[in-house]
C-alpha cells in the first residue's frame, strides 16, 4: 500500500497542477513575446552591432524566467499550494532549465517585429520615393517662357494698332494659354483634346510671326480625346520646332492620333541653315526624364541631323 501510495499521489499532484502550470506558461509566454516584441527588438536589434542583439536576448530570457518563477514558485504555492518543481529546488537550475522553453516566444516575437520594422521601411521608402517624384515631376512641367508671352504681346499690340481683325482671335488664344498654365498644369493628369488644344493656342499664336504660316502642316485624327495625359507632355516638342525651324521655305509637319488607347505623336521640324548642332534642349530633355518616370513603356526616337529634328513618340494612355 505504501508503494501504491507513493505511485498515486505524485500522479495526482501532477493532473491537478497541470492546466495551472500551461495557462502560466501560456501567459508568461505572452507577457515576454510583447516585451521583447516593442521593448528589446526595437532598441537593441542591430545586425552590425552583435553585442546589442546578445544583451537583447538575454535581458528576454532573464525577463521570462523572472516572470514564470514569480507565478508558479510564488503565486500558486501561496495561493493553490502547488509548485512545478520540487520544494528546495536552486534557482540557477530553474533558470537554466527555463531557458529553453523562453526560446519559442522570443524568436516569434523577434520574427514579427523585424517584419513590422522592414514593413514600415519599405513603406516609407515609398512614399519618400512617390514625393520625390512627384517633386520632380512639378519641377520638369514646362512653364510658359515669359520671352514667348512678351512676343505675343508685341505681335497683339500691332494687330491691334493696324486694326486687324486677328486681333481679338489673337488675345482669346493667349488666355487659353494662360488658363492653361495657371489651372491645367497643377493636375498631374488632363484630358487629351487640353493638350491638343494648348498646342493649337500656341500654333496660331506662332503664326502671327511667321511670314509663311502655310508651311505649317498638322494633321489630327483623335478618337478618344477624354483619355488622360499628363500636362505640358507633348509641348516642348512643337516649342522646340517653332524655335529652331526654318518657315522661309519649308516649315514643320506635326501629326498625332491615336489607337487602342496608344498615342502617336509624330514631327518632322526643318532647321535654319545655319544651326547645325543639337536642338534637343532642356525642355525635351526634362520630357525624357517624365516619360521614364510616367510611361515607362514609351517608345521615343527623336532624330537629329544637321538639317532636320524629327519626333516619334507612342505612350499608352489611360482614361481620365
Amino acid at each position: 500500500m505504501f508503494l501504491v501510495g507513493t505511485i498515486i499521489v505524485p500522479e495526482f499532484v501532477y493532473k491537478k497542477g497541470y492546466i495551472e502550470f500551461e495557462l502560466t506558461y501560456l501567459l508568461t509566454s505572452l507577457i515576454c513575446f510583447y516585451f521583447n516584441f516593442f521593448f528589446i527588438v526595437p532598441r537593441f536589434f542591430d545586425i552590425n552591432k552583435l553585442y546589442k542583439a546578445i544583451m537583447g536576448f538575454s535581458i528576454s530570457v532573464t525577463f521570462f524566467v523572472l516572470i514564470r518563477y514569480f507565478v508558479e514558485e510564488v503565486l500558486l504555492p501561496y495561493f493553490l499550494g502547488i509548485s512545478n518543481y520540487p520544494e528546495g529546488t536552486n534557482f540557477g537550475y530553474y533558470f537554466f532549465d527555463n531557458i529553453y522553453n523562453s526560446v519559442t516566444s522570443i524568436f516569434i516575437s523577434t520574427v514579427f517585429c523585424l517584419f513590422k520594422i522592414y514593413s514600415n521601411l519599405n513603406e516609407e521608402r515609398m512614399q519618400l520615393a512617390e514625393q520625390k517624384k512627384n517633386a520632380e515631376l512639378k519641377a520638369l512641367k514646362t512653364q510658359i517662357n515669359p520671352h514667348f508671352i512678351f512676343n505675343t504681346l508685341n505681335n497683339i499690340y500691332s494687330l491691334v494698332y493696324q486694326k486687324s481683325d486677328k486681333a481679338l482671335p489673337a488675345i482669346e488664344e493667349l488666355g487659353q494659354l494662360l488658363r492653361y498654365s495657371t489651372k491645367d498644369l497643377e493636375k498631374d493628369f488632363i484630358s487629351l483634346d487640353k493638350e491638343i488644344g494648348y498646342i493649337d493656342s500656341l500654333t496660331e499664336l506662332e503664326k502671327l510671326r511667321i511670314r509663311n504660316p502655310e508651311l505649317i502642316t498638322i494633321d489630327k485624327n483623335i478618337q478618344h480625346p477624354h483619355l488622360a495625359i499628363s500636362p505640358m507632355l507633348l509641348v516642348p516638342f512643337v516649342e522646340n520646332a517653332f524655335k529652331h525651324g526654318d518657315f522661309r521655305n519649308k516649315g514643320f509637319e506635326l501629326k498625332i492620333s491615336d489607337q487602342n488607347k496608344v498615342l502617336h505623336f509624330y514631327l518632322l521640324n526643318f532647321k535654319k541653315e545655319k544651326m547645325k548642332d543639337s536642338v534637343s534642349g532642356i525642355g525635351i530633355q526634362n520630357v525624357k526624364k517624365r516619360l521614364e518616370i510616367l510611361y515607362p513603356k514609351h517608345k521615343l526616337n527623336i532624330k537629329d541631323s544637321e538639317t532636320e529634328f524629327v519626333v516619334d513618340l507612342k505612350i499608352d494612355l489611360r482614361n481620365e
